[in-house]
């Protein structure tokens, strides 16, 4: 199986090593990232600008990679196009450095690099690890889990086109996950708490301050699921239509 690994924290990050080491268990990985850090940039390209790559040795020797000076989106389309040997029989983002459940799935430069994938046809997974302050972050041990629900995917069948979004909870050494859930997206919105501070000439300036937690949220979502230390999955797709109101409105309108 040929595999292309990218992520939305950089080619450096210690999330995309650890799910490097545990992908090679399933095929040959490419590693394709963002140069930089592209947390929260959502489904942004680059065009107005050129994009530089340059190959790149991570963590003495762990991988040798492509990092490109652009978004998640853009090292999928550019690995697809021009820098694999064929197109990959599976893409895999992550293990990015925090959840992507509820509506962080919108902004995620991790889930956009899934998506990317899935508007060229390919199967993806998008993965993250949950942290908090009061656990140790344990990328190696969550890169192992998210491949053990890809695995559990591939099982289950993603076929051409199709995208999903593993989230891995937080967990203490001794502390087992409460296991595997698949489930759909919470939608609650959350709401961002801004700073408001003055610049030295006198001018009014806003920080966002948010710091993401795993509030409340129907049961049987990612975000219930994930707060209650399940490994969860949840089938994304891209169509935005909204297919019951397209169908209300065209039985009562000629359009």
């Amino acid at each position: 199986m040929l595999i292309l690994l990218t992520n939305d924290d950089g080619i450096h990050a210690p999330g995309i090593v650890a799910m490097y080491r545990e992908l090679t268990r399933l095929g040959d990985v490419h590693v394709i990232a963002p140069e930089t850090v592209q947390s929260a940039t959502g489904h942004g390209i680059t065009i107005a600008t050129p994009m530089l790559t340059n190959r790149v040795t991570v963590q003495d020797g762990a991988f040798t990679g492509i990092a490109v000076d652009g978004r998640p989106a853009d090292c999928v389309k550019l690995a697809v196009s021009k820098l694999m040997p064929r197109p990959p029989d599976l893409v895999v983002s992550g293990l990015n450095a925090g959840a992507n459940v509820g509506i962080n799935v919108i902004y995620s430069g991790t889930v956009a690099a899934a998506i990317e994938a899935a508007f060229l046809g390919l199967p993806s997974v998008a993965t993250s690890l949950l942290m908090q302050r009061d656990v140790p972050t344990d990328f190696n041990r969550g890169a192992m889990l998210a491949r053990e629900a890809i695995e559990t995917i591939l099982e289950q069948g993603l076929g051409p086109g199709h995208v999903a979004s593993v989230n891995v909870p937080a967990l203490r050494s001794d502390q087992p996950p409460a296991g595997m859930k698949l489930c759909r997206q919470c939608t609650r919105p959350y709401v961002d708490a801004y700073e408001e501070r003055v610049s030295p000439r006198g001018q009014k300036y806003f920080w966002n301050s948010s710091v993401f937690t795993l509030g409340a949220s129907d049961q049987e979502t990612d975000v219930a699921y994930l707060r209650d230390g399940y490994v969860t999955i949840t089938p994304l797709q891209f169509d935005l239509t909204d297919q019951p109101t397209l169908a209300r409105w065209s039985d009562r309108a000629k359009w």
